[in-house]
């Protein structure tokens, strides 16, 4: 307990004595605002002063009201505004020695000597040069009279971190940067809307996506509309490609196809690096084939809206990272960039991430587009491949000898079809014959199975819930009639989607394999549930879309609470003892608490919090947001917690519940699990291909070892396949759910973002990783496996 009162003492004095700075720079982002806020509240928890900076570097020259001390009620209601609150602009003072000694004054007067720039590469680029050159404005200022050498001396670093904020995801080191997912939203709602009306008129559409220099937006885009042709600047189509596209679209209206999309990001060049526009797409589909087409230029829309749930988290987290890293910094240290790879926070030094991001031009440039896809990172180059395969290549004309059949099991998850379509189509491009299984292990059983081809599974990426049919019951009191079926139809391989039910249907199989011959076949299990309680994967297809809807909820909730005044909101989340949604939605949404089964909470516990907002509703913010996992605690139930508020809150606020049961399970996938369900479909099809051919004996698969069942999964950084014998080590049955599970470790942040004084992890410091050795050493590994 010492220890703990020491560690809280101590995050909480790390910033005692210091002050920070909070700009945004350049073109606006969703999510921005979540940053803007995670800074300010965790500076603020650090005992540091924090002031916003705005209308970004403007504001650092103008000086003046444009640095003003930020409080904790002044970033309230941040959270769920696009934009940013505290303005950007485009600055050419900045540019200028003359701007730069006006922005040193400043600070220097204010007392600021570390600045977390939330930006663009320019912007980020534009920080450094000012850290570089700080010493010598401060000699200059000093030399001019306008500041004392004790200032001099007291002042003379300046600390610089940067958080990328732009929707192109045109920054190399981080897989997503602020905005991206939001911009992926605003985008796929406009695509649904159209595929709709295009469908009715049998229309070609051409969306023209943001993007001068990165096709990110719209690669993504495709992949999540199954798009007929994607144009990107970092790969520009072949020669003859006028014919091709032609040839494409018409292919696709031949196989009954009522529709065909086409995405160009604006800066889509030919490979003389000629621009490609839309309206030269449109007037040649319109000449050479004389479809209806229309063009759909999505220009500033991309930015609006309210940020999405990936967003908020993502911002706030590197928000948190970056006061981390102003405040552990050091004048050796450089200056460095906040990214995200996999699920891990990490931090780069900035000037390495800026020179690869100009390589990636110069590489265009220089017409070296392979290696421009390359530079931009693995993610990029994986979605490229995974669009070439399911978009550019025609399925085999020489069959395999395999059968795969492809089931969902547990409840529906949005995203589940998507993971569908890619394993089929996956699956035919390998020459496999494919089987669509339709309810579950029970459909396996009854034989209510189909062959499924190409157009089969058209349309199926944006589509809810569960095309196949999905079931919870489990396999073991079937075996004899799922032998008869994979029998009968000659299956070699499963391909089962689901939840936790469809992990511990495989761990099944595998017990029944020892009676049963015909189950010794390779299977894989990808995880499919919006409770994200699978063990061995850190992300679910269908999490992110649940988790959005209940932000978007809570967005609406807070808006009446803040209406009414001194009101509390107590909202129960799906999740079964998984106190993921809970916990996600309620560091998304800004919730004052969220109660979950993994921590354990008592009476006392829940005073506390009728205590915090009873205090809370004495200042300007006179609103509350309680989450509750929904099997948090069998006794203290939402009606308890509920009447537990009413009671202790009499006079001071009144409380409201709300229940938000299966609409958690409902609606169109978002971007993410649209993307994020190809990717599994994919990958595991080409697993169970080779996994197929190993097992092969004689002309028939035999396949017993623990090796060839297993679960794709999201482990922090990497796509794994793992052995079910294993996965079932981590795994607590009884409440289903993994026994480690890496989002509890943000628990910390959604309470000190409350205002709660509790402990924050200091001594695990984040080292500074490195992009260049990282992106050398891969390139010795690419070589290695050539020559091998």
């Amino acid at each position: 307990m010492a220890s703990m009162a020491h560690k809280t003492h101590e995050a909480q004095q790390m910033g005692i004595g210091k002050a920070i700075a909070v700009l945004t720079s350049g073109g606006d982002a969703q999510g921005m605002n979540a940053a803007v806020r995670a800074v300010v509240r965790v500076g603020i928890y650090t005992g540091a002063k924090v002031f916003f900076v705005h209308e970004g570097y403007q504001g650092l020259v103008d000086g003046g009201d444009n640095i003003k001390e930020a409080t904790w009620e002044s970033v309230s209601l941040m959270l769920q505004l696009g934009g940013t609150v505290i303005g950007s602009a485009r600055c050419k003072d900045f540019q200028s020695r003359e701007g730069r000694l006006k922005s040193a004054y400043n600070l220097v007067k204010k007392g600021i000597t570390n600045l977390c720039v939330i930006g663009g590469d320019g912007s980020l680029t534009g920080a450094n040069d000012f850290r570089t050159e700080w010493s010598g404005l401060l000699d200059e200022l000093k030399n001019a009279g306008k500041i004392s050498a004790e200032e001099v001396k007291t002042y003379s670093h300046l600390n610089i971190v940067g958080l990328v904020g732009s929707i192109d995801n045109d920054f190399c080191g981080t897989d997503m940067t602020i905005g991206t997912d939001s911009a992926l939203h605003r985008i796929m709602e406009v695509v649904d809307a159209i595929t709709t009306t295009a469908q009715s008129h049998q229309r070609t559409f051409v969306l023209e996506v943001m993007g001068r220099h990165c096709g990110y937006l719209a690669l993504v885009t495709g992949l999540a509309c199954g798009a007929d042709w994607v144009f990107i600047p970092e790969s520009p189509p072949g020669e003859k490609w006028e014919d091709l596209l032609c040839h494409r679209l018409s292919e696709t209206r031949s196989r009954g196809s009522r529709l065909n999309i086409i995405i160009v990001a604006e800066g889509a060049i030919d490979r003389n690096g000629h621009p490609i526009s839309s309206e030269y797409i449109k007037d040649l589909v319109v000449k050479r084939l004389g479809f209806d087409t229309r063009v759909t230029i999505l220009g500033h829309v991309q930015r609006g809206g309210t940020p999405s749930a990936f967003d908020r988290i993502l911002a706030s987290r590197m928000g948190v990272e970056a006061v981390m890293a102003l405040l552990q910094a050091t004048p050796e240290t450089p200056a460095c960039v906040i990214s995200l790879s996999g699920n891990q926070i990490i931090r780069l030094p900035l000037m390495e991430c800026v020179q690869v991001t100009k390589d990636v031009t110069k590489a265009m440039k220089n017409k070296k587009f392979d290696d421009a896809i390359k530079l931009r990172g693995r993610s990029f180059l994986s979605n490229w491949e995974t669009y070439k395969m399911l978009a550019h290549i025609h399925p085999p004309a020489i069959k395999s000898a395999y059968s795969i059949a492809i089931l969902n099991v547990g409840a529906p998850a949005a995203g589940m079809n998507a993971a569908v379509r890619a394993a089929v189509r996956t699956g035919l491009l390998q020459g496999h014959k494919m089987f669509a299984v339709h309810d579950g292990f029970e459909g396996l059983a009854k034989a209510q199975i189909e062959e499924i081809g190409w157009g089969g599974v058209g349309g199926w990426t944006g589509a809810g819930g569960s095309r196949l049919g999905t079931k919870r019951i489990l396999p073991s009191k079937y075996f004899e009639e799922i032998s008869e079926t994979i029998s009968k139809f000659n299956i070699h391989g499963l391909i089962i989607i689901g939840g936790f039910e469809a992990f511990t249907g495989g761990l099944e199989l595998i017990n029944g394999r020892a009676k049963y011959e015909e189950l010794c076949i390779p299977f894989v299990i990808i995880p499919a549930t919006v409770s994200n309680n699978v063990p061995g994967s850190d992300f679910s297809i269908g999490a992110d879309t649940a988790l959005n809807t209940i932000t978007m909820t809570c967005d609406r909730i807070k808006q009446s609470a803040a209406g009414t005044k001194r009101r509390v909101f107590i909202i129960e989340t799906m999740g079964g003892f998984c106190g993921y949604l809970a916990t996600m939605a309620g560091l998304a949404s800004g919730a004052d608490a969220a109660y979950i089964f993994e921590e354990s909470f008592s009476i006392h516990d829940l005073q506390i919090n009728v205590e915090h907002l009873t205090e809370k509703m004495k200042t300007t913010v006179k609103r509350g947001l309680i989450l509750r996992n929904e099997k948090c605690n069998e006794n203290y139930s939402t009606d308890f917690i509920y009447n537990l508020y009413c009671e202790e809150g009499k006079g001071v606020f009144d409380c409201r519940k709300n229940v938000l049961g299966h609409m958690q399970q409902g609606g169109t996938p978002t971007p993410f699990d649209r993307n994020f369900g190809t990717k599994l479909g994919v990958k595991a099809v080409m697993w169970m291909t080779g996994k197929m051919k190993e097992c092969s004996r004689h002309g028939r698969i035999f396949a017993n070892t623990d090796d060839s069942a297993c679960l794709l999964g999201m482990y922090k950084r990497s796509l794994i396949f793992q052995p079910l014998s294993e996965v079932k080590n981590i795994t607590d049955f009884d409440h289903r759910i993994p026994k480690d599970q890496w989002w509890l470790k943000l628990r910390p942040l959604l309470k000190i973002l409350a205002k709660y004084k509790i402990c924050l992890e200091t001594s695990a410091e984040v080292q500074l990783e490195h992009i260049i050795r990282k992106r050398i050493s891969l390139e010795q590994q690419q070589q290695q496996q050539q020559a091998s």
